[in-house]
C-alpha cells in the first residue's frame, strides 16, 4: 500500500552516525534524559530559553529509533520555521535517525495534500497564492473600499488571523467582540467581515488557495475521508511538536486529525516565549495540555547552557517582576550553567543617532577583541529602526546583514556559484578533496582567500561565497568523522536540501533583526536597542495582555545573548531634540541606580558627571585628545569614534594615566588600541598642564 511521500534521502556528505542507545542518553543532562526516556505519550516538555530543548527531543527520537520503539518512518516532528526544521533534520541524521520526517506544519501538510488530492478530488491541486495582497486588494475593490499599500498589508494580516483562528466571515464580528480585538485602523468589523467573504470569492474565481487553506483542506480531508485518515494514521504513529506555545487553533485542528484520538504526542514549549499572538498563536494548548491529556508526563528543562549567570539573572528578574509572567502562568526560573561573565550593560544615549554610533563603536571593540561579527546582533522592536544601525555600521566599516532581507539561496551570487559547482561535479578529480575543489570553482566566481578591503556589494558577494566555502569544510569534517569521503556532487545535494528548507549557512556579518525575527536564534553578544516607552512596550500595546506580551518579547531578546548583553535607549529622536523619552517600565528596579541620569553619546561638558566616572576631568586635555583623534581620523579616512569614543577620551582626561598599566584599566582601551596609540596618549597626558 502506498504512503504519503517522505523527505528526500540524506546526502552522503552527512552520513548517519550509528550511536548506541546508551551513548545517546549519555549526552544528556538528567532532565533531558527524562525527556528521552519518556518514549510513550502524552509528554509535555516545558523548556526554558537555552535549556537544550532541540537536543532533548532529537535525542528522544533517536533513542526511540535506536531501541526499536519507533520505526523511523512512523515519526513526524513539526515545528514553525524552515530553519528550525532543517536544524532538526541535520541533528537527527547525525544521530543516525534517518527516515524521520521533520518539517514545518505547512510543509508537512502541503506534501500530504498534494499526495491525496488526485485520489480524493481529482486532477492537480490548486495553485498556492504566494501573497495575499493582490487578492485582498481585489476584494476591497469589489466591496467598494478604498485601500493603499499599507491598508492592504494590514487587511491581509487580519484575513490571515481570522483563518488561523478558525473564525469565519459570519463569526468575525462576534469573535472580535468576545476578545476585544480591534479591526485594522480605518475600518470597522462589519467591513472586514465583508472583505473576508469577497477574498474567498476572489480565490475561488482564480482557482488558487492560500497557505492557511492547505492546513484547513488537509484537516477537513482527514476528518471526512476515512480511507485517507487511516492511511496517514498508519504511517505516522508518533508526533513531536516544537514551539507548542505558538500553535494556532488551525494548526491544533490539523494536529488533532493527524492523531485521530491517539495520545502518542510529545509537545515542547515555553509560555514565557509566546510573542506571536497577533498572528493567532496561543499558549492555551500548552497551558491546558495536562487537562486535555490526563496522565501526561511533564518534564521541566531549566538548566540554561546558553547564557552567563548575569544574563540569566536579568531574564529571571524581568519575568518575576510581572508576577505570573503577565499571562496567567508561573514562569520557569532558569538556572545558569555557564561560568560568570561580564556584567550586563545599561546605557542611555542622547539621541537615536548617538545610540547607533555608540553601539557600532562597541561592536568594533568586540570585533577587535576577537568576537566574530556573525556572533553579534543588534535587536530592536520595529524594522524601521534598522536604518540608523545600517548607516552606523557602514560608517564604521563593519559588515552586517538584515534578517528578513533577501534569502541566502535567492542571492544571485549564490545561484551562480551553485550552477558552477554543478558543472564541476561532473568533471571533478576524485583525488582532490571536496573543499579544495569548491574553493577552486569559487575563485572563478570572484571569491578569494582574503575579503575585499571595501564594503558594499563586493563584500556582500564575498561573504556569500565565503559562507559556501565554510559549509564545504563543515560537511567534509562531519563526513570524515565517520570515515566516509565526500564529493562535490554530495555537497550539491546538501545545498539543494538546505535550499529547499531555507537552512542557510552562516554569513559573516553583524545581524540586525527585529525582536520577533530573533526568536530561536542566539549570539555571543546582543545589543537591545530602543528600550524606551513607546517602543518597549510599543505604543500600540494598550491592553494588559498586549503589554504582557511586550514584556515576553523583551525576555526573548535578553535570552538571545550568550555572554555580552547591553540594553540601551535614546532620550530624544534627533540630535538636539528634547529629551522626552524614558526607559521602559519593564526595567524598573532592574536598571542600575548608578546608571540613572547618565547619558552617553555626547561630548562631556566641564563639571558634568560622566558615565562610569564621577570625578572632574581636565577640559584642556580633553580638547587636546579630541584634536589628536580628529587628525588620526583624517589620516586613516575613518570616523573619529572608531579611533576612540568620547567616553574613553574623557576617562583619560579624568584619570591622567602615566603608565600603560593605568591606560589598560580604562574602558575602551584594549591591547590593540594601546599598542597603536598608547605612547601618543601618554605623551599628550604628560605634556598637558594641570
Amino acid at each position: 500500500m502506498s504512503t504519503p511521500p517522505g523527505p528526500p534521502s540524506a546526502p552522503a556528505s552527512t552520513p548517519p552516525v550509528l550511536r548506541s542507545a546508551d551513548a545517546i542518553l549519555d549526552a544528556l543532562d538528567p532532565d533531558q534524559r527524562d525527556v528521552a526516556l519518556a518514549l510513550s505519550g502524552p509528554v509535555c516538555v516545558l523548556a526554558g530559553a537555552g535549556t537544550g530543548k532541540t537536543r532533548a527531543i532529537t535525542h528522544r527520537i533517536a533513542y526511540g529509533v535506536r531501541t526499536g520503539s519507533y520505526p523511523p518512518t512512523s515519526v513526524l516532528a513539526v515545528t514553525f520555521t524552515a530553519r528550525a526544521a532543517g536544524e532538526m533534520r541535520t541533528r537527527l541524521r547525525e544521530l543516525g535517525a534517518h527516515g524521520v520526517q521533520a518539517r514545518t506544519f505547512h510543509a508537512a501538510a502541503l506534501r500530504q495534500l498534494g499526495y491525496f488530492w488526485p485520489k480524493v478530488v481529482g486532477g492537480a491541486p490548486p495553485r498556492i497564492l504566494e501573497h495575499k495582497a493582490s487578492a485582498v486588494a481585489e476584494a476591497a475593490r469589489r466591496i467598494g473600499v478604498s485601500v493603499d499599500r499599507v491598508a492592504v498589508r494590514d487587511l491581509s494580516s487580519e484575513v490571515e488571523w481570522s483563518k488561523v483562528s478558525l473564525v469565519t466571515a459570519d463569526d468575525y464580528v462576534r469573535a472580535c467582540a468576545a476578545i476585544d480585538r480591534d479591526a485594522p485602523a480605518g475600518y470597522d468589523h462589519q467591513t472586514v467581515a465583508r472583505l473576508i467573504t469577497a477574498y474567498e470569492d476572489v480565490k475561488t474565481e482564480r482557482s488558487v488557495i492560500d497557505f492557511e487553506d492547505v492546513l484547513l483542506m488537509l484537516g477537513d480531508m482527514l476528518a471526512h475521508q476515512g480511507s485517507v485518515a487511516d492511511q496517514v494514521r498508519r504511517q505516522y504513529r508518533h508526533f513531536v511538536v516544537d514551539e507548542y506555545q505558538d500553535v494556532s487553533p488551525l494548526q491544533q485542528f490539523l494536529l488533532d486529525q493527524w492523531l485521530g484520538g491517539r495520545d502518542e504526542l510529545c509537545v515542547v514549549g515555553d509560555p514565557s516565549q509566546t510573542i506571536y499572538s497577533f498572528t493567532g498563536a496561543t499558549p492555551h494548548h500548552l497551558l491546558t495540555f495536562t487537562r486535555t491529556h490526563p496522565g501526561a508526563r511533564v518534564v521541566r528543562l531549566v538548566r540554561d547552557y546558553r547564557s552567563t549567570p548575569q544574563v540569566v539573572t536579568l531574564a529571571n528578574r524581568l519575568l518575576s517582576r510581572a508576577g505570573r509572567a503577565g499571562g496567567g502562568h508561573t514562569a520557569l526560573e532558569l538556572v545558569a550553567q555557564r561560568p560568570s561573565g561580564p556584567p550586563v550593560a545599561f546605557t542611555a544615549y542622547e539621541d537615536d543617532e548617538a545610540e547607533a554610533t555608540g553601539i557600532a563603536a562597541r561592536i568594533g571593540r568586540l570585533v577587535e577583541a576577537g568576537t566574530r561579527p556573525s556572533e553579534i546582533a543588534v535587536l530592536y522592536r520595529t524594522n524601521g529602526q534598522s536604518e540608523a544601525f545600517e548607516a552606523a555600521l557602514a560608517d564604521a566599516g563593519i559588515g552586517y546583514l538584515v534578517r528578513g532581507g533577501e534569502r541566502f539561496f535567492q542571492r544571485k551570487e549564490v545561484r551562480d556559484a551553485i550552477v558552477l559547482l554543478r558543472g564541476a561535479a561532473r568533471s571533478a578529480d576524485p583525488d582532490v578533496p571536496m573543499p579544495e575543489t569548491v574553493r577552486d570553482v569559487l575563485v572563478s566566481a570572484g571569491w578569494s582567500a582574503e575579503p575585499p578591503a571595501a564594503r558594499g556589494a563586493a563584500r556582500e558577494r564575498w561573504d556569500s561565497m565565503q559562507a559556501l566555502v565554510a559549509l564545504a569544510d563543515d560537511v567534509a569534517a562531519l563526513a570524515a568523522s565517520s570515515g566516509d569521503p565526500t564529493t562535490v556532487a554530495t555537497f550539491i545535494a546538501e545545498l539543494q536540501e538546505r535550499a529547499a528548507a531555507q537552512h542557510a549557512p552562516t554569513v559573516e556579518g553583524v545581524t540586525l533583526a527585529s525582536l520577533h525575527a530573533a526568536k530561536g536564534l542566539e549570539w555571543d553578544a546582543v545589543f537591545l536597542a530602543g528600550t524606551s516607552e513607546g517602543l518597549m512596550p510599543i505604543s500600540l500595546a494598550e491592553t494588559d495582555e498586549a503589554v504582557a506580551e511586550e514584556r515576553r518579547l523583551l525576555y526573548v531578546g535578553i535570552t538571545r545573548a550568550r555572554e555580552h548583553l547591553e540594553l540601551s535607549f535614546a532620550r530624544s529622536r534627533n540630535p538636539g531634540g528634547r529629551a522626552t523619552r524614558k526607559r521602559t517600565r519593564f526595567l524598573d528596579g532592574l536598571w542600575p541606580a548608578e546608571a540613572e541620569g547618565r547619558v552617553a553619546g555626547r561630548r562631556p561638558r566641564p563639571g558634568e558627571a560622566r558615565l562610569r566616572l564621577t570625578g572632574e576631568y581636565d577640559v584642556a586635555l580633553f580638547d587636546a585628545l579630541c584634536e589628536w583623534r580628529r587628525e588620526v581620523a583624517l589620516e586613516t579616512d575613518k570616523p573619529a569614534f572608531t579611533v576612540l569614543v568620547d567616553d574613553t577620551l574623557a576617562a583619560i582626561a579624568e584619570t591622567r594615566p602615566s603608565t600603560v598599566a593605568q591606560l589598560a584599566r580604562i574602558n575602551g582601551l584594549g591591547p590593540a588600541k594601546i599598542d597603536r596609540y598608547g605612547a601618543v596618549l601618554l605623551g599628550l597626558v604628560a605634556g598637558s598642564a594641570h
